[in-house]
């Protein structure tokens, strides 16, 4: 395909890294949100039977998907199978075949960044939306991590540690907070 979207002019502004970090941040945060609903009490009574379970599996499930964004980012940034093994408690050769079909995904997704659906009008992006629409996903990250006082003030406390393609930029500037 070789129609364009404004999302690519700012995509490439990103190196792969910054995308794949935005990425991970982005899955925490769900495993983060999710996490968060196993901590009240009061509507327990509200639940069915075996309803907590279904959440904290959905919690496990987050995490899974997180942990594959991680060894993606990993990569990116240039660890090797044993360094990711080493924390996985494999092989290398095992960590390099669990996440192998993962990083052959990211890796079509920037050769083929949308796919038109079924119709043949509508594009659906192949990259996690972090990485596809990396401007949307700094404003919203900063402003969750601000909320959580993650960074404590910090207005960019994800974006700011970006590293940024072939600009030697810092973070997510000009981008605008909304």
């Amino acid at each position: 395909m070789t129609e364009t979207t404004p999302y690519d002019v700012d995509r490439a502004r990103f190196s792969r890294q910054a995308l794949a970090r935005l990425v991970l941040c982005d899955h925490a945060v769900d495993v983060a949100d999710s996490a968060r609903g196993l901590v009240a009490t009061r509507h327990d009574p509200d639940t069915g039977p075996g309803g907590r379970v279904s959440q904290a599996l959905q919690l496990i499930e987050l995490a899974e998907r997180a942990l594959v964004s991680a060894v993606i980012y990993e990569r990116e940034r240039g660890a090797s199978w044993a360094d990711i093994a080493r924390y996985l408690g494999i092989d290398p050769s095992e960590a390099e075949a669990r996440f192998t079909a993962n990083l052959a995904l990211w890796d079509t997704a920037f050769e083929v960044p949308y796919q038109l659906d079924d119709t043949g009008r509508k594009r659906v992006p192949q990259l996690p939306t972090a990485a596809y629409d990396p401007a949307w996903a700094c404003t919203q990250l900063d402003r969750w991590a601000r909320l959580q006082r993650l960074g404590i003030d910090d207005e960019q406390a994800v974006s700011s540690g970006l590293v940024m393609a072939a600009l030697e930029e810092e973070g997510c500037l000009g981008v605008e907070e909304g």
